[in-house]
């Protein structure tokens, strides 16, 4: 949970309350992602972790909204030796996407969001997305409503839902966005090439 925000000139400081089991062996300039953005500990006071946003990561990622009160998608940075599951996740945001449909199942909730024209080409039915920090699968991909990029769905199991704040997101609710940089290496090369032979 961010328990507080001091806004600075430049930039912002949040200081979230972390559990004692993500606390252990934090020093500061240590990375840690808040709904998949990868941020530094700048100060450690028990519980109260604080971390630097600077103005373009507030404007480029759903953290310039958040408010005291509010809790973020929290994951230390991962360690050699550890277990990875999903795909690699590295906390650069590329963009938001929005939440404009959410479909409830029985077992299951599935979220669809409006993707812009930017990032389209790097999204594909069965890819890796990274939203709010959480590596997921690609269900489906539609034009957007608007015409203006994609909407793509995620299929969201309990375990998910009840692990992460995805499970809390609202109709126009904004997410951070990352794309698996296989992908994007593929997508900018074949572009590049392609360009080349013109």
């Amino acid at each position: 949970e961010v328990v507080e925000v001091h806004e600075l000139e430049e930039f912002r400081t949040h200081v979230v309350a972390l559990p004692e089991s993500m606390r252990s062996g934090l020093e500061i300039g240590a990375s840690v992602a808040h709904n998949g953005v990868c941020l530094t500990v700048t100060a450690i006071d028990g519980e109260r972790v604080s971390f630097d946003l600077m103005r373009e990561t507030l404007r480029l990622t759903n953290l310039g909204a958040i408010t005291p009160g509010q809790c973020v998608n929290i994951e230390r940075a991962a360690r050699f030796g550890d277990e990875i599951g999903g795909h690699s996740m590295s906390g650069h945001i590329i963009c938001m996407a929005k939440v404009v449909a959410i479909e409830e199942a029985p077992n299951n909730r599935r979220l669809w969001f409006a993707l812009p024209d930017k990032a389209a080409k790097f999204v594909f039915e069965k890819g890796y997305i990274g939203v709010d920090g959480i590596s997921l699968t690609v269900g489906d991909v539609r034009p957007s409503a608007d015409g203006a990029g994609v909407e793509f769905s995620v299929n969201l199991i309990p375990e998910t839902l009840s692990r992460t704040m995805l499970g809390s997101r609202l109709m126009n609710d904004w997410v951070n966005i990352e794309i698996d940089p296989q992908t994007q290496v593929i997508v900018e090369t074949v572009e590049r090439v392609l360009a080349s032979r013109q």
